[in-house]
């Protein structure tokens, strides 16, 4: 079965906040190895923003079954960080059904501190990477499996 193939992932990660997304990306990479999948390409883009034209570009790719994204959204003083964290989600969202393909939010944000932040690197890196390599894999099994079988199918 199809299913058990090695997983190939693209991290798309934001410079902007990059003491915080550089040991993002450092888990992520790291929580891919451990889960037997394999890093194909590392984009970095100034600022999460900017993510949307980069992912598109790497789910047109067919060695790609997943994009990981990794950013860290962090309030000012204003409300700008809940136009980008919104907007972005929103973006990445469209792309990963127009491709068919898992595009995971590992976006810490909107309405977090830095401290907050900091304390969500590990929790937001690694579920970004397990969420990706999951659905490919359930993507796989359910493209496999006949849905005119009498019964339920449960694809785990």
């Amino acid at each position: 079965m199809q299913a058990q193939s090695r997983v190939n992932l693209a991290i798309v990660v934001s410079e902007f906040n990059y003491d915080i997304t550089y040991l993002m990306l450092q888990r992520a990479i790291s929580h891919a190895n451990f889960l037997g999948a394999t890093v194909k390409a590392v984009v970095k883009v100034p600022g999460s923003y900017d993510m949307a034209v980069v992912v598109k570009e790497l789910l047109k790719r067919d060695e790609i079954d997943a994009v990981v994204t990794l950013g860290a959204v962090i309030k000012g003083e204003t409300k700008h960080d809940e136009i980008v964290a919104t907007q972005t989600a929103r973006k990445l969202l469209d792309l990963a059904v127009e491709y068919g393909k898992p595009v995971t939010l590992g976006i810490i944000g909107h309405g977090v501190t830095r401290e907050q932040a900091t304390e969500r690197i590990e929790e937001y890196s690694t579920r970004a990477v397990e969420s990706a390599v999951k659905l490919v894999r359930r993507l796989r099994a359910l493209r496999e499996v006949s849905l005119s079988e009498e019964g339920t199918v449960t694809v785990e």
